[in-house]
């Protein structure tokens, strides 16, 4: 066996493992999860130096890794491990973990199965089974997530059988199922329908819209760290980097597909940071901002470019680090104080200094506030949206306004969230004040937070040299130019530099202002003070917006789960089923004159 199937194999095997280790061996199943899940990042590295690998197997090439697929398998084992040395804190003392480790590395397994897929058979196996162990992974927030659990399996489960359908019409245009075969030009019917069907799949794992739905419930109701490790990370990993493979590799884009792609992304950005702003719970808040960030990546890969794509794939890494990190701050907030709804939390940030700054980063980073990594892969995407226009035409200036006008939302968003979570007033409670979680769940949010700064201010000689670059490289059909100016005259170093003087301006300011000693007063509004004293949470921050017309009943609307593509498939599924059991009576002479209607019917047909 090579180094391919022990990546694979070895987290497998340890994930059905650990589902039989027995109750009373305390501390094995964790012990079991966190080895794997470093000696498989191990593999994961020892792949991505190799660059490119072939595994073949019964005398075909089953497995194949190239420059797109060698980064994305890279940090796949990255989070895989840090998630876990996380969960190692926040699940402890918690029921169903033989269960939450045997499905963790599962899905790790199945993961890097999918990535290093070659053959589309293959791939789709990988593919389904990850749609399971989602599934299992969103049960073991009890009871309360059935729901969000059957909800994300419809969903997912769904697109998968549209995935199904399209490699079935691949083989039959091609007569191959090679994810590596010669790019198919959709300029018939039938190829683009294909592509279609791939991209629902894609979409569906990354949470773009309409099927984006599933995300904000399993958010809401499953463990905080399985929705870090999923639909935060890898989940987004995987269906950008599916994204990627057939828009660049597999098949040739019409201007026609271009477009269909570039309205999805824009209208993801825009309508889902738009309900991230009346959010009154963290994680269904995050989660949101989660779907709302695929967007980005989305049009980047659109764009067709060389810097669009690039920006779209740096944003796809960026997302997973400082989603990931601002889910495992909700987390942390979660285990000390309780509960994520906004209204209940406030003035953390003197108890929890270290979620509070690796929140703080995490929010400026996806919000794309310089010179953190999210601001340099959004500068990219809009430089690649830029680029569009000098072939001509207008639309591109709806791409670049809608990317722009959801940065600024996505920060008014979060600071709702500091606001609401670590700054405002805390409301005393019976259980005493919080305290910082241990290091098991402080080291990996403080990790991630490190990286959304290492990402920004060093992007070209670490993520763009490293990873992203060579990815670009290895599609034949783009010409990447100097990279040097790709950023125009942005410079991280030096805008670093001069952020970092102005802060210590500031703080010097700060700290001569308290050589007097501080003054403590009443609350006031235009000079009348307010008694008693109001608690503003920061819930409301935005309630002006959804009180609007047009936006009152579109939030309206989307309460009532109007364009919730589960509830309307549900919806016409359950309309057909009672005309089943309607006519489903039970009476026997009614059996039989429809069996007598059908053979009539057969009979007409093959009379013709």
């Amino acid at each position: 066996m090579d180094l391919v199937g022990y990546t694979i194999l070895i987290p497998l095997a340890a994930g059905a493992i650990v589902r039989l280790v027995p109750d009373a061996f305390k501390g094995l199943k964790e012990g079991i999860a966190l080895v794997v899940s470093a000696l498989t990042f191990y593999f994961t590295i020892a792949l991505f130096r190799e660059g490119f690998v072939e595994s073949g197997y019964f005398g075909k090439m089953l497995f194949r890794m190239d420059t797109l697929s060698s980064f994305v398998l890279l940090f796949i084992g990255f989070f895989g491990l840090v998630m876990v040395l996380y969960s190692l804190g926040f699940m402890r003392g918690k029921g169903n973990l033989k269960e939450y480790y045997s499905y963790w590395l599962l899905t790790l397994g199945g993961a890097c199965g999918a990535v290093l897929a070659n053959d589309m058979i293959l791939f789709v196996t990988f593919w389904g089974f990850l749609g399971f162990t989602l599934y299992m992974l969103v049960m073991t927030g009890g009871p309360k997530a059935a729901g969000a659990a059957k909800k994300t399996m419809v969903i997912v489960g769904g697109t998968d059988a549209l995935l199904v359908l399209a490699v079935a019409i691949v083989w039959v245009m091609t007569g191959s199922t090679s994810l590596t075969q010669e790019s198919i030009p959709t300029v018939t019917g039938l190829s683009a329908f294909a592509f279609i069907l791939f991209a629902c799949a894609a979409f569906a794992k990354a949470g773009a819209m309409p099927f984006h739905s599933w995300i904000p419930d399993a958010a809401e109701h499953a463990p905080t760290s399985v929705v870090a490790y999923l639909p935060a990370s890898v989940d987004k990993l995987l269906g950008i980097y599916l994204l990627a493979r057939i828009s660049l590799y597999l098949f040739n884009l019409t201007p026609g597909m271009q477009l269909l792609v570039l309205i999805v992304g824009a209208f993801t950005i825009i309508a889902a940071v738009m309900m991230a702003l009346v959010q009154h719970d963290l994680k269904r808040l995050l989660s949101y901002h989660a779907v709302s960030q695929v967007g980005y990546m989305v049009l980047g890969v659109a764009t067709l470019n060389p810097i669009g794509v690039a920006g779209g794939l740096f944003h796809m890494v960026n997302h997973a680090i400082y989603k990931g990190c601002l889910f495992l701050c909700a987390g942390s907030v979660e285990k000390e104080e309780g509960t994520t709804d906004l209204d209940s939390l406030g003035g953390l940030a003197r108890y929890m200094p270290i979620t509070f700054v690796t929140c703080l980063l995490a929010a400026l980073a996806i919000s794309g506030i310089p010179p953190l990594n999210g601001f340099v892969s959004k500068w990219m995407v809009y430089q690649g949206i830029i680029e569009m226009g000098r072939g001509g035409g207008y639309l591109w200036v709806l791409w670049l306004v809608a990317a722009m006008f959801g940065s600024a939302l996505t920060l008014a968003s979060f600071m709702k969230v500091l606001h609401a979570v670590f700054l405002g007033i805390r409301e005393r409670k019976a259980g005493g004040d919080p305290k910082e979680v241990g290091l098991a769940m402080a080291i990996p949010m403080i990790v991630l937070a490190t990286l959304c700064l290492a990402f920004g201010i060093f992007a070209f000689s670490i993520p763009l040299s490293g990873f992203i670059l060579p990815a670009i490289n290895g599609i034949s059909w783009l010409s990447v130019p100097d990279v040097s100016q790709w950023l125009g005259w942005w410079s991280p170093g030096m805008a670093t530099l001069f952020i970092v003087a102005g802060v210590g301006i500031g703080l010097i300011i700060y700290l001569a202002g308290r050589l007097k000693g501080t003054r403590t007063s009443s609350m006031y509004v235009g000079g009348e003070i307010l008694e008693p004293e109001v608690r503003v949470t920061g819930t409301d921050f935005y309630t002006t917006v959804s009180d609007m017309g047009f936006f009152s009943t579109m939030y309206r609307w989307a309460e009532a789960r109007t364009f919730d593509t589960y509830d309307i498939g549900r919806s016409i599924s359950f309309y057909f089923i009672k005309g089943f059991r309607a006519a489903h009576t039970g009476i026997l002479p009614e059996y039989l004159t429809w069996t007598l209607a059908g053979l009539l019917v057969l009979v007409l047909i093959l009379l013709r």
